[in-house]
């Protein structure tokens, strides 16, 4: 999988649709990343000119908001938490499992676009201790197993996909 192309037509729809808010700046960064699957830097201007901003204003609201990402980041978002009740109960060797079996430190994305690994320092799920997130699901009560055949369920292609060998 590469990086997605840049869009400009795309992004000039999504300001559109957002331009005559009031305190549009936050909704409209939420759809930009999830169009493009990210916030090309490439943006910040644009998205500043639209809004009657300064562009560090903007890149503040990036930087400080950890669900904004610069960066591309891969098909499955892995999060890992790192509360006290997840910690108790393990997390730490989940983690290194993780990053075994993906072969990613916390913060990097597979070269293929398929992973990213994050930590977050705590998921809201502490009855499911530990725990993770793929995306938008969770899953708890991990073990090396239960983690490798999660893993597994998000390695696969998207259907229509072909996979490469």
């Amino acid at each position: 999988m590469t990086q997605k192309e840049i869009d400009w037509g795309r992004l000039d729809e999504i300001i559109k649709r957002h331009r005559d808010e009031n305190w549009a700046l936050i909704p409209l960064l939420q759809d930009i990343q999830e169009e493009f699957g990210y916030l090309p830097p490439e943006f910040i201007e644009p998205v500043a000119e639209a809004l009657k901003l300064f562009p560090s204003e903007v890149q503040g609201v990036i930087t400080f908001y950890a669900g904004f990402s610069l960066e591309p980041k891969g098909r499955n978002v892995i999060k890992s938490c790192r509360g006290t009740a997840c910690h108790v109960k393990g997390s730490r060797s989940i983690l290194r499992f993780i990053k075994k079996e993906l072969n990613l430190e916390e913060g990097e994305t597979s070269p293929d676009y398929q992973f990213t690994l994050e930590t977050v320092a705590c998921l809201g799920a502490c009855f499911l201790a530990p725990a993770m997130m793929v995306n938008r699901t969770y899953f708890g009560k991990l073990s090396p197993p239960k983690v490798k055949s999660i893993l597994a369920q998000y390695s696969r292609p998207k259907t229509g996909e072909s996979e490469i060998k």
